[in-house]
């Protein structure tokens, strides 16, 4: 067991540190936990034998599901919404247009049987999510228009319906009949979508409503959710990746307190899913096996590069894209840890195969992201898509401007007690900064012996505020028709938990008693417990 644990644990230390390495050299880092994996498999440098498909499908599948959920709990649906209906079409019909004409070629060229050809067609359909995820933001790629939102909502909503296809193809090469067929892929549409959006719906509410008493519960709660909806629509009979991820949607863009710890909890268990699923995938293959299947990865990912996806993708997107941005998108498809995941679940279905549909997958994930990976950043700039003032990452929910600051204006009123005072002398809050003064028509930057006299306006940098676990702030603005309009604070039949900490009216702050009243256009600042 000790051993074990120690193995562990030099694999995330190997895993960090070659990611630094990695960044240096320009090469993903998913790339390297790939790698990693191999040295560490039965025809690397220590040799640990590992061939247990079942395992590795549960594996896999447990990381696929946190993944696949922070994909959707990241992703910023007010800057995403433009492009989510081009995005729902590539990942949808182009996901079966791409296993349709990928089956085909492998069929008629390759020789294969149309079943095994399906199969081999539906696991390399799909765009992955972690390798594109990781590529934007570790590489900063700002993208001109709606192009990142639409490749990371198509990477993230297309793995359900890629593995919905091999299950379909799978079926098949068991004797499935065509009656059941139809009738599963209805199951797993509609109930994946009904479980994934009462989760989703239902999860921020008892977040709310519920006060939970040590902090990181919000968290743990969150992963739940994620597990209840994948789970429960598996139960049901329905798609739990396509739950998963409408739930992860529905889950990260509602108003929520305390976001800010979930969305690093969740980073960090993506990062070590990441790793897992990586380095396992490394573990499980047999570089030997892999040469052999060398021929046929090749020409499938060459007609999957340049004729399946470049030919789905200008059909779908009509006029939607521009020439250079359907050329960019077509190049962008990078293959990754999702089709290998479907081609272990292949490898472990119990079905006779002429090809090594693993090592196939395997091969077609490695050289996607070595080579796609590794020259998107330069496809971007030599295609003229670059636009620094479109940041990517404001595409994600994590997003954070990075100075994390708020200017404040203050105005020293005659009395007020900073009124005659060195600057030095006064308190600020702490992270605090006084950056001007504006006296009358000068402006002043100040220093510690700057006196402050009535009428300065200074304008101050203060840390911006993060609410805790029990710490709720909502703002309530008071329209024409509003209840509270006209009534002293006294009169309102508040709850005991609830309080109105402050009222802003015009430029005008006010902290208020049982008699302030209150007036159109008024902004209360509601704490609620």
């Amino acid at each position: 067991m000790e051993l074990y644990l120690l193995l562990c644990a030099v694999v995330l230390l190997l895993c960090i540190f070659s990611n630094k390495i990695s960044d240096k050299i320009g090469v993903p880092s998913l790339l390297i936990f790939m790698f990693l994996g191999m040295v560490f498999g039965s025809e690397g440098i220590f040799k640990i034998e590992f061939s247990d498909f079942q395992a590795a499908e549960n594996i896999c599948t447990a990381a696929l599901i946190f993944i696949m959920f922070y994909g959707g709990y990241s992703t910023n649906w007010e800057r995403a919404k433009p492009a989510a209906g081009r995005a729902a079409v590539l990942s949808t019909l182009g996901v079966a247009m791409t296993a349709a004409l990928v089956g085909a070629f492998c069929h008629f060229i390759l020789k294969l049987s149309l079943p095994e050809s399906f199969l081999i067609g539906s696991v390399v359909s799909c765009t992955d999510a972690a390798s594109v995820f990781s590529i934007f933001r570790s590489k900063n790629l700002n993208l001109e228009g709606n192009l990142a939102p639409l490749l990371e909502i198509e990477s993230g909503s297309n793995d359900p319906f890629s593995y919905m296809l091999t299950v379909i193809a799978l079926t098949v090469m068991k004797g499935g009949e065509l009656d059941f067929i139809w009738k599963m892929v209805f199951l797993q549409l509609a109930v994946g979508a009904g479980v994934g959006a009462a989760v989703g719906i239902a999860g921020p509410k008892i977040i709310r409503k519920f006060k939970f008493c040590t902090d990181g519960f919000d968290a743990v709660f969150v992963l739940a959710a994620a597990l209840i909806s994948y789970a429960l629509a598996g139960i049901m009979g329905g798609n739990g990746f396509l739950s998963v991820y409408l739930t992860g949607i529905l889950m990260g863009n509602a108003k929520t307190k305390n976001k800010a710890n979930v969305v690093r909890f969740f980073d960090n268990v993506t990062i070590l899913a990441q790793i897992a699923t990586f380095f396992l995938i490394g573990l499980l293959s047999y570089p030997s096996q892999m040469v052999s299947s060398l021929p046929a990865t090749l020409v499938i990912i060459l007609f999957l590069t340049l004729a399946a996806r470049p030919v789905m993708v200008f059909i779908l997107t009509g006029r939607y894209l521009k020439f250079r941005e359907k050329i960019f998108v077509s190049f962008a498809g990078l293959r990754g840890a999702s089709s290998i995941v479907f081609a272990i679940f292949a490898s472990a279905g119990g079905v006779y195969m002429q090809s090594n549909v693993f090592h196939i997958g395997f091969g077609l994930a490695l050289i996607s992201v070595a080579v796609q990976g590794t020259f998107l950043p330069w496809a971007a700039r030599r295609l003229d898509l670059i636009d620094e003032e479109n940041d990517v990452r404001k595409t994600f929910n994590d997003y954070q401007e990075e100075s994390a600051m708020t200017l404040m204006q203050l105005h020293i009123s005659p009395g007020h007690r900073w009124e005659n005072q060195k600057l030095k002398d006064v308190t600020l809050p702490e992270g605090s900064l006084a950056m001007v003064i504006r006296r009358e028509d000068d402006i002043i930057i100040p220093k510690g012996d700057t006196v402050m006299m009535a009428g300065d306006d200074i304008a101050v940098n203060v840390p911006s505020f993060e609410a805790a676990n029990e710490i709720s702030l909502k703002e309530i603005t008071i329209e024409e028709d509003h209840p509270w309009r006209d009534k002293k604070i006294k009169e309102l039949d508040l709850k005991e938990h609830i309080l109105v900490a402050m009222i802003r009216r015009k430029d005008q702050d006010i902290i208020p008693n049982g008699e302030t009243k209150i007036y159109k256009d008024d902004i209360l600042v509601i704490y609620d417990e």
